[in-house]
This record gives C-alpha cells, sequence and structure tokens, in this order.
C-alpha cells in the first residue's frame, strides 16, 4: 500500500486508465502494471471533474449569494434600506433551501438540470444543484460578514453625506472583504464535500470514483486516494483564502 501511495503521487496527472476491476486476479505483475494503468486515467480525470465543478457552481453561488445577502443586510430593521417584513420573508425561504438536504436535493432538481444543460447526470449537470445548495449558505456567511462591520463605520459615512450607493461599494464591501473571502473560503471547501455527494448519484468526479470502485467493488485503496486528493484540495483552498483575507485585512 505504501509503494503503491507512492508511485500514485508521481503518476496522479499523467498517463491514462483500463478496465482495472475485471484484471484484478491472476498473476501479480500483470495486476500491478494495470492497477498503475487504472490510476493513471481514473484518478486524474476524476480530480479534473471536481474542480470543474466545484469551479463553476462556486462562481455562480457567489454571484447569487452576495445578491442575496447584501440585500439581507441592507433590508434588516436599521439597515441602509430597512425593510423588516421583506427581510423576514426572504430569510425564512433561504433558511427553507438550508434546510433540505444535498443528496435530496440532487433528486428534486433532476427535472430543473434536464431542461438547463439537457441531461441530469454527469459533471455539468451537477453545477445546477450545487449552486442551489451552495447559495443559501453563501448569503448567510455574507450577510455575516456584513454584520461585523460596526455601526459607528455607516454612521461616520452617513455624516459625511455618502449616499446608500456610496455606502455599499465604497465602505461596506471593502471594509468587509477579509470577511467575505473567508466565507467564500468556506463555501468552496463546502462545494467539495457536496461534489462528492453527487458522485453518489451519476455526478461524476471524485465521488463517483469512490462510490463505484471504492464501495461498489470494495476497493478500499481507490477510497483512500480520493480522500487523500479532496484533502489536499481542501487544504489548497483553504491556505490560500487565508493569505488573501490576510492581506486584505487593514486592522
Amino acid at each position: 500500500m505504501l509503494n503503491a501511495t507512492r508511485v500514485f503521487f508521481e503518476l496522479l496527472f499523467t498517463g491514462e486508465w483500463d478496465e482495472l476491476a475485471r484484471h484484478l486476479s491472476g498473476n501479480a505483475n500483470i495486476n500491478m502494471e494495470l492497477y498503475l494503468s487504472s490510476l493513471q486515467r481514473t484518478l486524474p480525470q476524476a480530480t479534473i471533474d471536481t474542480i470543474y465543478m466545484v469551479s463553476f457552481a462556486s462562481f455562480f453561488a457567489m454571484l447569487f449569494g452576495i445578491v442575496l445577502g447584501m440585500t439581507l443586510y441592507v433590508t434588516q430593521a436599521g439597515g441602509i434600506y430597512a425593510l423588516p417584513r421583506f427581510n423576514r420573508v426572504l430569510g425564512a425561504v433561504i433558511n427553507i433551501g438550508r434546510s433540505i438536504p444535498f443528496i435530496v436535493l440532487i433528486i428534486l432538481v433532476f427535472p430543473l438540470s434536464r431542461m438547463i444543460v439537457g441531461t441530469s447526470i454527469g459533471r455539468t449537470a451537477s453545477i445546477v444543484p450545487l449552486t442551489i445548495a451552495a447559495i443559501p449558505f453563501m448569503s448567510r456567511v455574507i450577510e455575516s460578514a456584513l454584520n461585523e462591520l460596526g455601526r459607528g463605520i455607516i454612521e461616520a459615512a452617513v455624516a459625511a453625506g455618502a449616499s446608500p450607493q456610496q455606502i455599499i461599494l465604497r465602505v461596506v464591501l471593502p471594509e468587509s472583504a477579509p470577511g467575505l473571502v473567508a466565507g467564500f473560503t468556506l463555501t468552496i471547501i463546502n462545494l467539495i464535500t457536496f461534489s462528492a455527494m453527487a458522485g453518489i448519484v451519476g455526478g461524476g468526479g471524485l465521488g463517483a470514483v469512490a462510490h463505484m470502485y471504492g464501495v461498489a467493488r470494495f476497493r478500499t485503496d481507490m477510497l483512500f486516494y480520493t480522500i487523500i486528493i479532496l484533502v489536499v484540495l481542501v487544504q489548497i483552498i483553504q491556505a490560500v483564502g487565508q493569505y488573501i483575507s490576510r492581506r486584505l485585512d487593514k486592522r
């Protein structure tokens, strides 16, 4: 296992894979050759699929999440555009979205995925439920980051004669940038986890490899490798997010 792990890291992003599961019995040398060939093709493509799904889902979730999170912030009681009733209704809708388990959400949005991308399975189709699942979470994270700003900053901007738009664009967003980046980072990490679950129902990526090989074919080594890749992806995203957040923090 240790030798296979070393070889795995050397060959992760090279080569192609073969149908190892059908040839795993017999001569040991042949099995090792097929084993390495399988790793060379299966895991790199699955990693690329996972990055593809998470990247697009993160972009759309951030886009819509910023809008909803900002709306929650400015319409709360005492906000720039205070609309308490609207805020409560929008907050309730977002809470409902956050309450739906992701594995159930994937099945519920099958028709929507089919309508948007023409299919309900595959890596592109998985972007739809991933985005829908991340938007409520992202909006609450953004609202929380914005609420961390002291009221004194807003009051100073109002006293200086700034318009609501200027307060939002020149005061609120720049001052809350470190918290927003931290929220984006947390959302991307959650999407990596969600993408693994999406693979169970035909979403592709590392989750599909873990399910088809690790679970269905009792390949604990494939489970081990997919976990390693997911951990590495999460560590990279976390490190980059923390670095950017520290650079933006003016305190």
